[in-house]
């Protein structure tokens, strides 16, 4: 089996090729491509020295299947002629998400919705993953009616550039060449994506409407606020959720820690509860810090962290390439 990664150099490519090499895909090709700065240098992949080649060199293998990790702007052009070729593109752009025509998947949630014909898969925004990990559960038990979401979302949410600029910060170094429009360490910048023109950010709208469609219920109502924290790893998220019914707190307690993929950290007096130094380079979400709603007797507050490169994109992405893995071999 032909997998390739498109995008292979950046943050999130090469934690795919990590993730294939322990995945259930154990009998594959690699194929790897980036951009023209990357062209002609090698990746490892169990092992073996794997080059980097062209988009379109790699498109003349017919891979089986293809993990875009590269922008949209890459996507929407190369996607449809890797499908054309009968190639599964798997993206992790935001080409795809809200086209009705192209599912969007978290494998643990609506991984059953996948066929043979879908030949363009999208992959969530990583803080909208998350989130409808803990959500989705619940929302069969009690019933959602509104959620209010407050992001904390680390520094390698926005890539490369990004990490660069908080660790050059951090070590007293000035360059010009800086991703945020001021500094990331030692601050909050209540700006994530670009300003839309109802005054929320493009991440805030895809927390919105990602979550609709994963839940496959568009009478959520959603309201979201994302941040970017000087933080190397995990997104962090504070969530108010208000059912329909009044919930039983260890009762929902049961639900998340009888979910797969979801790890339950929740002792207050301990002082236990999820932090990104504990999701680091893991593919589960942590969710604790659940409590009532003092002021609504029909909700409750919860905290969820997970690991925005791995399970909030590389993880997530393999996980839908197993799924369609399975139409290759059959």
């Amino acid at each position: 089996m032909k997998v390739a990664i498109i995008g292979a150099t950046g943050l999130v490519g090469r934690k795919m090729i990590e993730i294939l090499e322990n995945s259930q895909l154990t009998d594959i090709e690699l194929l790897i491509a980036a951009s023209l700065n990357s062209y002609g240098k090698y990746s490892l992949f169990k092992g073996k020295k794997i080059p980097v080649l062209s988009i379109e060199e790699v498109l003349e293998q017919s891979p089986d299947i293809a993990l875009f990790s590269a922008g949209s702007e890459i996507s929407l052009k190369y996607a449809p002629e890797f499908a054309q070729n009968g190639t599964f593109v798997i993206d992790n752009s935001s080409a795809w998400r809200m086209d009705d025509t192209k599912k969007l998947i978290v494998p643990e949630i609506n991984g059953h919705l996948i066929t043979e014909n879908d030949k363009i898969i999208a992959n969530p925004n990583c803080s909208t993953i998350q989130l409808v990990m803990v959500l989705a559960p619940l929302h069969k038990i009690y019933k959602i009616k509104r959620i209010i979401i407050s992001t904390y979302q680390s520094v390698t949410g926005s890539g490369q550039k990004a990490v660069n600029q908080l660790k050059n910060e951090r070590s007293g170094i000035d360059t010009e060449e800086k991703f945020y429009p001021y500094e990331i360490d030692l601050n909050v910048l209540p700006h994530c994506d670009v300003f839309l023109e109802n005054d929320y950010t493009k991440e805030e709208m895809k927390l919105v409407n990602e979550t609709r469609k994963i839940l496959d219920d568009y009478s959520l109502k959603i309201s979201a606020t994302a941040v970017r924290v000087p933080v190397i790893g995990g997104h962090s998220e504070s969530v108010n959720i208000e059912f329909h019914k009044k919930p039983n707190i260890q009762e929902i307690r049961k639900i998340l820690q009888n979910t797969q993929g979801v790890t339950v950290m929740d002792n207050a007096k301990e002082n236990i509860y999820p932090m990104p130094s504990i999701s680091y380079d893991k593919d589960d979400v942590f969710v604790g810090r659940i409590r009532e709603d003092l002021s609504n007797s029909n909700a409750v507050n919860l905290w969820i962290v997970a690991d925005n490169i791995r399970k909030g994109a590389a993880t997530n992405a393999v996980q839908i390439a197993e799924i369609v893995s399975k139409f290759i071999i059959n």
